[in-house]
């Protein structure tokens, strides 16, 4: 692995008091492709709203490529190249689809690409180019997971956050979505994946994390947590 490019260190957050993440540890390093898998309720979707921003941290150290996150708004942090998709897609129902691109380049507004980078949203998602016009709102659900991963990548993040992005959509639209996160992966952008869906986060990463009541129980390469028995019965039904 190369030098991290994301450094998580006794990481202690949550929600109106009640701690949520107790004491993680985690790391994504330049070029890396790494999960976090758990129950509901482990805290998965927590650790991605703390590094953007988005939940309180009560301690720990939080660096991403060297920069220290504490104390920093939730702009700062996309502006610095970290890109969320949130659970549940998030899009802007009264708004087209390009104009829901657009938002994700907010911190790019005056760069001279920004039609380059919606070309290459379309080239990853064909479906989109015929829907750019079309009010988000009005998508399916798989076409607006597109639209939330598309904007996110408006912003050319040097890190992609990706939050349950397989929730809720047909067998054939998760394909499709594996397919785009590894040409996603493989253009060098690193990606942090939370996953429901264990079988899709051991088959599109490298290396990852096991979630459970806030705190890492496993790590390790995809192939060796895919053969730990614990997660065969617990995450894979085997």
């Amino acid at each position: 692995m190369t030098a991290p490019l994301l450094e998580i260190e006794g990481l202690h957050a949550g929600y109106g008091g009640a701690e949520v993440l107790h004491g993680v540890d985690l790391s994504v390093s330049e070029g890396e492709f790494v999960f976090i898998i758990g129950a509901n309720t482990a805290g998965k979707s927590t650790i991605l709203r703390a590094i953007s921003r988005l939940v309180p941290w009560t301690s720990g150290t939080l660096r991403f490529g060297g920069t220290d996150l504490m104390g920093r708004r939730a702009a700062e942090i996309a502006a610095l190249g970290i890109a969320h998709v949130p659970e549940g897609r998030q899009v802007f129902p009264d708004m087209t689809v390009e104009e829901n691109l657009m938002l994700g380049a907010f911190t790019a507004r005056k760069a001279p690409d920004l039609a380059a980078r919606i070309a290459g949203v379309f080239t990853l998602f064909p479906r989109l180019r015929e829907r750019t016009s079309q009010m988000a709102g009005t998508l399916s659900g798989g076409e607006q997971q597109m639209v939330a991963v598309g904007r996110a990548l408006m912003l050319r993040p040097k890190l992609l956050l990706l939050d349950e992005p397989s929730h809720g959509l047909a067998p054939k639209v998760v394909e499709e979505m594996h397919e785009a996160f590894l040409a996603i992966h493989r253009q060098g952008t690193s990606i942090l994946l939370v996953e429901q869906n264990a079988s899709l986060a051991l088959d599109v990463a490298a290396r990852g994390y096991v979630l459970e009541s806030g705190r890492i129980a496993l790590q390790g390469a995809a192939a060796d947590l895919r053969a730990n028995p614990a997660v065969r019965t617990a995450y894979l039904g085997i």
